[in-house]
Formats: C-alpha cells, sequence, structure tokens
C-alpha cells in the first residue's frame, strides 16, 4: 500500500463522535446516511415505545412528569442499547487479535456467539478501527474491522461491519460502500499520513446477538460494492439538499400593473 506524508491531517474525537478533515469539521458517514435515507420503521417504534411507558406510568397523577417521561422513553432505549454496543465492540476489537479480555457477565452471551464466529469462519484481521475519508464528497467515518474471510474470498480483503443492534437494515450496505471507497485511512498517532486503502472485495455484517453472531452479506463483490457506493452517493446529494438555510420558499412579486384598472 502506497503512503502520503502530508501537512493536513484527519481527525477522530471519540467523544461525540467528530471528524476533523484539514483542521475542519467534516460530516460523518452515518450523520449523511441519516439525513439522506429515511428511517420508515422508526416513528413507529418510537410511537409504541412512548404508549408502552405510558401505559407503565398510569399510576401518576402528575400530567407534565407523565409526559416528560413517556417521551424520554425512546431515547432511555436508545442510550441503553448504544451503551451495550460500544461495549461489545470494544471487547471484540481485542478478541480479534487473539488479546486476554474481561467479560462482563452480562455481555458473555455476545462475546461467546462472537468468539464462535471467528472459529467457524477463520477470520483473519486486517485492519481494525480506523479513520477513513473522501475529500472530494466531504466525509469521514470509522470502520470496525477489514478481514479476510478464506471461505468466502480467499485473501481478499473485505469490509466487516458489527451490529448489536435488532436487526441488519439495508442502509448498511450504503454505509460499508462508503468506508471501502474512501481515499484513504489515518492511524490514530499519525493523523497526517495518508494510507491508501485495500481494494475491497466484498462487504458484509457481522450481526453480534446473545443467540450468536451471523454473518449477512451485503455486497458479495466489488461491484456490487460499487453499487451500493451510487446509493450512499444520492443520500449524500439528498442529505445536502437538506441542509439550505431558507427551508420554506419565497412567492414571487405581484407583477406592476401597465395601467390602472377601470373602475
Amino acid at each position: 500500500m502506497s503512503t502520503k506524508t502530508t501537512e493536513r491531517g484527519l481527525r477522530y474525537v471519540d467523544e461525540g463522535h467528530k471528524y476533523f478533515l484539514d483542521g475542519k469539521r467534516t460530516t460523518s458517514v452515518t450523520t449523511i446516511l441519516s439525513g439522506g435515507i429515511p428511517k420508515a420503521m422508526l416513528p413507529a417504534w418510537y410511537a409504541r415505545t412512548t404508549a408502552e411507558e405510558a401505559w407503565e406510568l398510569r399510576h401518576l397523577t402528575d400530567r407534565e412528569a407523565f409526559i416528560a417521561a413517556a417521551k424520554d422513553a425512546p431515547n432511555q432505549q436508545r442510550d441503553k442499547a448504544g451503551i451495550r454496543g460500544t461495549a461489545v465492540h470494544a471487547l471484540a476489537e481485542e478478541i480479534i487479535h487473539g488479546r486476554p479480555v474481561a467479560v462482563p457477565e452480562e455481555l458473555y452471551p455476545y462475546v461467546d456467539g462472537y468468539v464462535r464466529f471467528l472459529d467457524r469462519f477463520h477470520v483473519v484481521p486486517v485492519l481494525t478501527e480506523r479513520t477513513v475519508a473522501h475529500r472530494g464528497m466531504g466525509y469521514a467515518g470509522r470502520f470496525d474491522a477489514i478481514v479476510e474471510l478464506p471461505g468466502l474470498h480467499g485473501f481478499s480483503p473485505v469490509m466487516l461491519d458489527l451490529k448489536t443492534s435488532n436487526g441488519v437494515y439495508r442502509e448498511t450496505k450504503a454505509q460499508c460502500a462508503a468506508y471501502s471507497l474512501a481515499d484513504f485511512y489515518v492511524e490514530d498517532d499519525n493523523p497526517a499520513e495518508e494510507i491508501q486503502l485495500p481494494e475491497i472485495a466484498a462487504s458484509y455484517v457481522a450481526h453480534v446477538t446473545p443467540d450468536g453472531t451471523f454473518l449477512h452479506p451485503l455486497a458479495r463483490d466489488r461491484q456490487e460494492l460499487l453499487e451500493h457506493f451510487e446509493v450512499f452517493k444520492a443520500a449524500h446529494q439528498i442529505y445536502q439538499f437538506g441542509l439550505a438555510k431558507h427551508k420554506v420558499l419565497d412567492p414571487i412579486p405581484y407583477p406592476e400593473l401597465e395601467f390602472e384598472e377601470a373602475s
């Protein structure tokens, strides 16, 4: 892989998941997808979660307390799942490199299934937890792993995204394509050195659940990966369109009359 040392740099700030390219804040892949691809099931999930919490809180007589607690229920569930997902990701990065870890009891089913997955698919790590960027499109992101899956793609590197959510969603295809087709990646301790990504042959999700880790194909070959990148570019255009400062369009004024109307 060729490298290039430059005055410019790419920096990732874990707190708040922020990316800075050449000293300026840049947009993350996930932010672009959130603004460019509608999540059709999300409103229904928010409504159901709020309604379920309202049922549990039906004993409350304070109206404002009731509304505040019920309204915050989706955020509480999301944050709890996010904390669990972050913990599983941190453990997974150590485990894939064969390093010993202390596993909390509540996460043992996730870790046990992940270890079995690594063994059964003979997963070989190439790169893990690296920050990538695309200067032309102005985005950055951080992928979970580039690995080899000998039984599926020989020694060709593939993008592997870890998910701990309830399901694997189609937008992940565009997410992994954006990582795979980025201009370069950097090491955390040397953000100014741009390193060329290996050519990614395919992309997959490792869905880490308490019932085991399951491998989901996203792009089975390079051509499909390129097709998914076109989807990401379309989402990027929609996201940018939504950034317009003037969301409400002003009407044009009526033309002046050329002569006075007859009374």
